[in-house]
Order: structure tokens, then sequence, then C-alpha cells
């Protein structure tokens, strides 16, 4: 897809320096987009900005006043700071205090779950506030909406993700704030606690049958909001020895990563040992996504979507979640299939949808 060809108002991205934030300022110029680049440290926002050509703030998140200051006359906020449960809500303060839009790439459910929460007071402030702009969880939520909508009436969506990447810290570091909380499904329209390594199947991609067992990915929230189906199974792609071993080893895992003191050691070694994919895993993976829809009287639809690796693709589709958002006229708190459609994903470069014999 061609860049813009009308001027792009200038947008901040928050979190310019880490691993994701880098690959979507990146992205933006590539589009003919000139984000302000933000962050705590403006040692290390200098060197990007002069790379890219950037203008850069340095402002903290403990800084209300910064942060609206930092917002005036900026349409929109990128928020790409992670782990979010920690980052968010200050973020969203600042863009309703200042009328800009919001969007992160999280996936994480409270998360999630409070952005929608603030749809009444958005739409006062005439803003759209979403998360979930990247891989986390534009292609799983386009893909829910689409089987759903061939199954009217549909009770029961199943998803699975078979992603060609590895972590990077900031990915890891929510991974691990996460941990605790267990694992969770969506069961008569409720999120309900559900055993790590519990409910392993077996899942036909495009390419090949995979095993996948059931993890809290955000489209217990958003395929909630985006279907109304009230009984929702997200699934991750696993080797068969691993998604049985979970069952076991997961319990010791969650005890131990429940005390914030080794959290807060495990994190310190995440950002030093964990670099997330290099440039040829973004530029060659490549991920997938497969959905099923089933209604009570036997109806269903299954679809799978191939899409680039994970990072690369979150770069691309943050950036034309930008797009859509400062071109639309919507108002409110959104996932990104409520606001642009199960065909949104195919407006990401590299995106392939195929419908499976049922």
């Amino acid at each position: 897809m061609n860049p813009p060809t009308n001027p792009t108002p200038r947008w901040l991205l928050y979190g310019a320096t880490g691993y994701t934030g880098v690959l979507i300022a990146e992205e933006a110029v590539r589009r003919g987009h000139k984000p302000v680049l933000a962050g705590r440290s403006r040692e290390k926002l200098a060197p990007l900005a002069a790379r890219l050509g950037l203008d850069a703030v340095a402002v903290g998140l403990d800084d209300m006043r910064g942060l609206v200051s930092a917002l005036e006359g900026l349409p929109l906020v990128v928020h790409a700071a992670g782990p979010f449960v920690h980052t968010s809500e200050p973020m969203v303060q600042a863009c309703l205090s200042a009328g800009a839009h919001y969007l992160d790439i999280t996936g994480e459910i409270p998360i999630l779950e409070n952005t929608l929460r603030h749809d009444a007071e958005a739409k006062r402030r005439g803003v759209v506030l979403m998360s979930g702009v990247g891989f986390d969880v534009v292609p799983t939520d386009c893909l829910a909406r689409y089987v759903a909508d061939k199954v009217p009436g549909a009770h029961e969506l199943e998803l699975a993700i078979a992603a060609a990447a590895q972590p990077s810290a900031g990915t890891a570091k929510s991974m691990l704030e996460g941990l605790p909380s267990g694992g969770f499904v969506r069961r008569g329209g409720q999120l309900q606690p559900w055993p790590m390594g519990r409910g392993a199947r077996r899942v036909r991609f495009s390419d090949k049958e995979r095993t996948v067992v059931p993890i809290p990915w955000g489209d217990l929230v958003t395929a909630w909001h985006s279907t109304a189906i009230p009984n929702i199974t997200t699934y991750m792609a696993q080797p068969a020895a691993v998604a049985h071993a979970l069952r076991f080893t997961f319990p010791v895992l969650r005890r131990v990563v429940a005390v914030e003191a080794v959290r807060e050691q495990l994190a310190k070694l995440v950002e030093a040992r964990v670099q997330g994919p290099d440039e040829t895993l973004r530029q060659r993976g490549r991920s997938q996504v497969w959905a099923g829809a089933r209604a009570p009287d036997g109806r269903r639809a299954e679809a799978v979507l191939e899409t680039p690796e994970a990072y690369a693709f979150t770069a691309r589709a943050t950036v034309r979640a930008v797009e859509e958002v400062l071109a639309g006229t919507r108002r409110g708190a959104f996932t990104p299939a409520q606001a642009f459609g199960a065909d949104f994903v195919l407006s990401v470069e590299g995106v392939r949808r195929m419908d499976l014999p049922t």
C-alpha cells in the first residue's frame, strides 16, 4: 500500500526507543508521517530523532502536566511503553485531558477492559480510545469478526495463533506481569479462570495441523465486544510436549513469579538479555491466525490469516490504525474490528485471508 498522499498531521509516539517503538517510528516515516518521539530519557531519544529527522520530547508518565503539555497541538498518541498495566492509565488520562486520540499496542486483558470502560468519557471528549492495534489484537479481532459475520447467532468462538517470533524485552516483561493471574476463558459472557495446559487440541492452519493450548489472549475481551459471542477460547500453538508439560510446570512457575521481588529481578534479567527478533526474522517470518465460529444448530465457519512476523505486523498495523483514526469521525472506545471492520487487517501489507472448508 502506498504512503498517504495528503499531508499527515504530527502525532506523539510514546515509548519510541523501545524495541517496538523504534519499528513503529521507522514505519511511520516510511509512510510519510512525522511523529514526535517521546519517552522518559532525552539521551535515548536524541540519536533516534536525529537518525529519522524527527522532533523529540522527554517526559515521564508521572508528570501529568508535562504529558498534557507535550500533547498540545497534537491530535493523537500511540502508546508503546509497557508493561501497560503500569503505564496505560496515565496516558489515557492525559489524552482525555488534552482531547487527543489514544492508541496502544497492548494485549493485556486488564488494560483492554479498562480502555473500553472509558467509552462514555471518550465520547464526551470527542476522542477515540483503542487498545490492541498491533499483533495484539488486530489479526485475531478482525478474523473473529469475519467468521462471526458468517455465522449469525454463533455461541462459540475459538481463536488460535501460530506466531513466528521471539519476544522483545517489553513483551517478555508484560508476560511476567500477567503470569500470576493464570489462564482464562470466556463462558456465558464472563471471564472464568482456566488451568494452563488444560484443553489442548489440534488445529489445521493453512500449512499444517498444529497442537494448540488455551492461553489468556486479549481477544477474551476484544472478541467479546466485537462479536458478542458469549463463549470464547483463545489458543497458542505449542509443541505437543510443551502443551502437555504446562499442566504440571505452570502452577509452580505461577507461585514463583507471584512474588514481587522475584518478578522485579526477572524483569531486570529480561531487560539485559532479551533483544527481540532480528531484521532477518522480521523480514522472512510469517505468523498465522485461525478462527472458528459455531452456532447451536451446527452452522460453522473457519478461516485463516497469514501475516508478516508479529513485530513487523505491529509496526505496519499501528500506522494504518493511526491513518484510519485521523481520517475518521467515530468517537468513543473501540476494538479495532469495531472501529474499522473485519477487512481492516487486509489493508496491512503482507496479509492474506483464506476460508477453510467445514
